[in-house]
């Protein structure tokens, strides 16, 4: 019984060599997942916390910062990286691309912090301010990445979250979609950054979002992560309507049902470090949708494992996540 559940015999995958091994002072089973949960992340983090470049470029090894934008992800969310890597930057040519390329990530995500989630009339002119300075030097510093590694696809799908804090218009940042697309078509984080992009507070209309995310999975092989985008489509349905239930519907469940069983929950889906994020993305979606079938499946997988996006939409999201997990 207990396989027919969860699905594939209730067979869990094999262990992971690189996990980080899960502290025991969880509350209530849950745990924040620390650098994708994998050693190998955690060791690139710690570089980057002491400022320690030969060391971040050694721990960089078994990864490719051009193409996985969760490992990328980790160093743009890190205090303090904006403090040495300009030097990394002037002085380290051979990996100048590199540099340019995390301090690009950096100098976005740091200036979300200085504008804040407020909406666009709370925002201080002085925060405006920051904001725009932080994004004109990501900017030039991701477009110099692209330009020195035409093969990345990490500097476009960044620059689409500066165009659209910039607000360069649909003509740049289709430019920069078709320039993420043409380098993986079936990129997860270039579509999510996409639907976006698409929704009415950034100028796009009610559907279109939803419409393209089911157009790409539409063309995803089966066990493919894109299937994420469908779970977040919903997600910013849910974030742009003024009606908390608008996703209980029987066609939204048997929507994300169906993405889950071909992506996530599939045998062929590929746990990568960071796997536990594409969970967390149905796990709220499903959530939200009062689903009950492929829910448990995705909690029980997860084991607790909870990663702040994309439940930062909610407010207080790690209780949202733990009371998600108790109802499911």
């Amino acid at each position: 019984m207990f396989g027919k559940l969860f699905g594939r015999g209730a067979e869990r995958p094999a262990a992971d060599p690189h996990a980080v091994p899960v502290s025991r002072r969880q509350k209530n089973g849950v745990y924040p997942l620390r650098a994708l949960g994998d050693a190998r992340v955690l060791a690139l983090v710690e570089a980057a916390e002491a400022g320690d470049w030969a060391a971040v470029k050694a721990a960089l090894a078994p990864f490719d910062p051009g193409r996985d934008h969760q490992v990328l992800g980790e160093l743009a969310e890190l205090d303090g990286v904006q403090d040495w890597i300009g030097r990394a930057v002037e002085e380290d040519k051979e990996h100048r691309a590199t540099a340019l390329l995390i301090s690009g990530a950096r100098y976005i995500h740091w200036g979300w912090e200085a504008r804040t989630s407020a909406r666009a009339v709370d925002v201080k002119p002085e925060q405006w301010r920051v904001f725009r300075e932080r994004l004109g030097i990501a900017e030039e510093r991701l477009l110099e990445a692209a330009e020195l590694r035409p093969e990345w696809i990490t500097p476009w799908c960044r620059l689409l979250t500066s165009g659209r804090g910039m607000s360069l218009g649909p003509a740049v940042n289709e430019a920069r979609l078709d320039a993420a697309l043409r380098r993986d078509p079936l990129d997860l984080e270039t579509h999510v950054a996409w639907v976006s992009q698409l929704q009415p507070r950034w100028g796009g209309e009610p559907g279109e979002a939803l419409a393209f995310a089911r157009e790409a999975f539409a063309g995803a092989p089966e066990g493919h992560r894109l299937g994420c985008v469908i779970a977040m489509a919903h997600i910013e349905e849910w974030v742009e309507s003024d009606h908390k239930n608008c996703l209980i519907t029987p066609e939204t469940q048997d929507e994300l049902l169906e993405a889950a069983e071909r992506s996530i929950l599939h045998p062929a889906y590929v746990r990568r470090p960071g796997w536990q994020q594409d969970f967390n993305m149905f796990a709220m979606a499903l959530s939200l949708a009062s689903e009950r079938i492929a829910l448990p499946r995705v909690f029980h997988e997860l084991q607790g494992a909870y990663t702040s996006w994309p439940w930062r939409y909610m407010a207080k999201p790690e209780e949202m996540y733990a009371r998600a997990r108790r109802n499911a």
